[in-house]
């Protein structure tokens, strides 16, 4: 005759699975790396949007939306051409060339309304750029 297989509830029996530790690590890292995956580091920057029109003749807009991270006394601005955290002053002042946005060839001058600056190219080529 088999023995009987019964349903009763043991104190020492766990709800969990039994899983070896390897697998809880693992679980855990995994777990931890999703969490922080979409975070950026103090200070730094990404491009997430690039649009670029040249519908019209010699002359493109382009429009970029940038995510940044920005330590204290910071927000998000361009330097050498390139989404940046900079001085939150410069900003409030509207001291736009300070921020140094600008490739190292070029001049920054402020347009006359503060509204943004231009980059002039040694060539002459002149990159408008205003501040939203």
């Amino acid at each position: 005759m088999a023995p009987a297989f019964r349903l009763t509830k043991r104190k020492d029996a766990s709800p969990w699975p039994r899983m070896s530790s390897t697998f809880w690590a693992v679980i855990l890292l995994t777990s931890l790396l999703l969490i922080n995956c979409g975070q950026l580091a103090a200070g730094t920057c990404e491009i997430v949007m690039l649009d670029r029109d040249s519908s019209q003749p010699r002359r493109t807009i382009a429009r970029q939306t940038a995510r940044c991270a920005c330590k204290k006394g910071q927000i998000a601005g361009t330097t050498r051409a390139m989404p940046a955290c900079v001085d939150a002053s410069i900003v409030r002042t509207k001291q736009w060339c300070e921020m140094v946005p600008c490739l190292e060839d070029e001049g920054c001058d402020l347009l006359i309304n503060k509204s943004g600056w231009t980059c002039t190219q040694p060539g002459g080529r002149v990159k408008t750029t205003t501040a939203l």
